[in-house]
């Protein structure tokens, strides 16, 4: 006679955890047996075929390139349906959408500034599409609403880009975009009354809004042809001041260039509102600096600029003024960047002197703030703040919680400075520090309903492969074993002068709750460390950041942390680029690929709006015959291989990305799925109502987080 065993409450758990796993593991497998047939969409393709120096290519899917076409909306739409059935089907998927819908309701707030005698501060209360603006009549004043964006449209795709404050603190001007668009439209509110002026601003877009007096200057385009608004090239770029009360008819020209088509400017003024500042570009690196000393507003038409710094092999900014004086932050001379005084009299640069001189550490940000200067470095990709009199003597460093990020609000002239410091597994948390003591103290912390303490985050060295070593932050739960079976995430970036440092998303916490890795690769191309390292990743020297990425996604797998199985990599926009020339290089190293809103056409990039901006980092297909074959060697759209086995890949894009058009993520879309080894799946997630990425809804944002982490966790994973 055998007796019944009496099972235990732990037992029975573990039972019944082992019941639901093994029903997972079956419909996982009735998944894959169904996600390798699968039936992909069939566009047309056309007879494109274009010639560069003598080399024939073919550009079947051209027609993709043409906004909002029946044929191309119907295509959209049987991709958008494909997806879906595929990731409906991943038996966790509800469950992870609970759980990170979850990890981001909790409020979020913003470091305070201050304008006049007001503090104004954005929040968000949890799951708000956009935060909210609210201010305080002084630091202990009540919190007053100011304006919620949330307002402008029923699902929270028009969203808030930018707001500025008179310098009296009497109007607030608003900037907002639509879909995601670069576009803004401008408009202006009595600060006071909560009333909403009959100024309207259109076709402005990459611009600042700087008051001065009872105006502003902004930066606009001539209005696109119709029916191109998202395509078309952004040219002759021109400033405008507003006069509070006009319409934008009377605006009056103050600066436009028009010998050079491809050169965009902006506009800043000193806080003192004596000095005007214009930034003009013909890149994303290096700018053009010239300054005029302000006039009487009706008279800003005919102002006289002088040149500060004239050429666009530099970054150059100013930090703030002192009279006649200038200090800047610049790299002239100084690939760690310096900071340096000069006068308005004798701008250029022989007469600079440095009051910061460079040093081994990238010099990031300068401040002004009371009577002292806070220098924000950042050291092995993690910020460190040091505070300098206005003579450059060091005064004291600013201590910080951690390996992280900082974020800082203050003026001349003020005691209070306001930062906030967040991490990989810190969110966004904001100090008060008192300037005449150098004293914190916690000002708003968030309850995010998780302990950072129950994470690791390390910065680790890996080699790329010509020896280059470069940092890479790990970020798992505590406990997690090294044995290569962990669904492990690497992101990059790697370009224009762009840093890679630690930040917060509530999202990845369910990732690693469930034994994920994320791993941030910095990597050449970028910022972190300084000019030299920037172009040691741009145009014949792009090959370098495929490289170190390459190189850190080895280094991953030998330290354990991930497989060949487990390993996914994702990016965005020249992430994006990144992420595309990884995975047709090296397809048997990755288990699944998510390249997001992607630079992936390398031939065609800068024939769509801004794109020609981006070809001091690229070069372009038409400057000379061995720019064009190097471009073609790593153009992910053009090595797509017949037959060969991909990583599962789902190519993400948005209809109003009018930055780098959807065409670049649908036309690879469309050639990964025509020419791969069906057995991994390829699918295209095209977001409606959508841009490149700023002002997106928090509904859209969780929502694509669902979907990016539920496809990395099931296709890089040992089953």
């Amino acid at each position: 006679m055998v007796s019944k065993m009496q099972l235990t409450p732990y037992a029975k758990r573990n039972l019944l955890r082992a019941v639901i796993l093994a029903l997972i593991a079956v419909m996982t497998n009735q998944l894959h047996a169904q996600t390798t047939a699968l039936k992909y969409p069939k566009p047309e393709k056309c007879e494109q075929v274009d010639e560069y120096f003598g080399t024939k290519i073919a550009d079947p899917y051209r027609w993709m390139e043409i906004e909002k076409t029946p044929e191309l909306q119907q295509w959209i739409d049987e991709e958008n349906a494909l997806t879906k059935s595929v990731l409906e089907q991943i038996p966790f998927r509800d469950q992870l959408r609970k759980e990170m819908t979850e990890r981001y309701d909790y409020a979020k707030q913003g470091v305070p500034w201050k304008r006049g005698e007001r503090y104004f501060f954005s929040k968000n209360s949890g799951l708000q599409n956009q935060s909210v603006l609210y201010y305080k009549e002084g630091l202990e004043g009540e919190e007053r609403l100011l304006f919620d964006p949330n307002t402008l449209s029923d699902d929270g795709t028009v969203a808030l880009s930018d707001m500025e404050v008179s310098k009296d603190g009497r109007y607030a001007a608003f900037a907002t975009s639509t879909s995601g668009s670069d576009w803004r439209d401008i408009f202006v509110m009595e600060i006071a009354t909560k009333k909403r002026l009959d100024d309207e601003i259109h076709w402005a877009k990459f611009t600042n809004i700087a008051w001065y007096r009872d105006g502003f200057f902004y930066s606009r385009y001539d209005a696109p042809p119709k029916g191109q608004e998202l395509t078309a090239k952004n040219e002759y770029q021109k400033i405008y001041y507003h006069k509070i009360g006009d319409p934008q008819e009377k605006d009056l020209l103050v600066f436009e260039d028009r010998e050079n088509a491809s050169r965009n400017c902006v506009a800043a003024v000193d806080d003192d509102e004596t000095w005007l500042f214009v930034y003009q570009n013909e890149s994303t690196y290096g700018q053009k600096v010239l300054f005029a000393k302000l006039s009487d507003p009706s008279e800003l038409d005919n102002v006289k600029f002088t040149t500060l710094y004239p050429s666009f092999d530099s970054e150059t900014s100013v930090v703030t003024t002192q009279g006649d004086q200038f200090y800047l932050i610049t790299d002239y001379q100084a690939s760690n960047r310096r900071l340096v005084i000069c006068n308005a009299d004798n701008p250029t640069a022989e007469n600079w002197k440095d009051v910061i001189p460079e040093q081994e550490t990238l010099l990031q940000a300068v401040y002004a703030v009371g009577d002292k200067l806070l220098a924000k470095y950042l050291r092995d990709a993690a910020d460190v703040c040091v505070f300098y009199d206005m003579q450059g003597a060091k005064l004291s460093d600013m201590k910080l919680p951690g390996l992280g990020v900082v974020g800082v609000s203050g003026k001349k002239g003020e005691n209070d400075l306001f930062y906030s410091f967040t991490s990989f597994v810190y969110p966004s948390t904001i100090y008060r520090l008192k300037l005449d003591a150098n004293e914190s103290s916690l000002y708003w912390r968030p309850d995010a309903g998780f302990n950072s303490d129950n994470y690791v985050t390390e910065r680790l060295w890996y080699v790329s492969k010509d020896g280059t070593k470069a940092p890479i932050f790990i970020t798992y739960k505590k406990g997690m074993k090294k044995d290569g079976s962990n669904t492990t995430i690497l992101y990059g970036y790697g370009g224009f002068n762009i840093n890679m440092t630690p930040g917060f998303k509530p999202t990845r916490i369910p990732f690693l709750d469930r034994g994920g890795v994320y791993a941030v690769a910095i990597l050449r191309g970028g910022g972190e460390y300084g000019e030299d390292w920037h172009q040691a990743g741009t145009k014949l020297n792009k090959q370098n950041v495929f490289d170190d990425f390459i190189s850190a996604a080895e280094f991953l797998i030998k330290e354990g942390y991930a497989s060949k199985e487990t390993l996914a990599i994702n990016g965005g926009s020249n992430g994006g680029l990144l992420v595309g020339a990884a995975l047709t290089q090296r397809p048997d190293l990755f288990a699944a690929a998510v390249p997001q809103v992607g630079v992936l056409d390398m031939l065609r990039y800068h024939k769509f709006t801004i794109g020609w901006a981006w070809a001091t980092d690229y070069g372009t297909s038409e400057e000379s015959e061995e720019m064009f074959k190097y471009l073609l060697d790593y153009s992910p759209l053009h090595n797509v291989k017949q037959g060969v086995k991909y990583p599962a890949t789902m190519v993400m894009t948005s209809d109003h990305d009018d930055r780098v058009v959807p065409a670049h993520s649908m036309k690879f879309g469309a050639t990964l799925q025509e020419l791969a080894d069906p057995s991994s799946p390829i699918i295209i997630r095209i977001e409606s109502k959508a841009g490149h990425g700023a002002g997106k809804p928090t509904a859209k944002i969780v929502e694509e987080a669902v979907d990016m982490f539920s496809f990395i966790l099931y296709y890089a994973s040992k089953k």
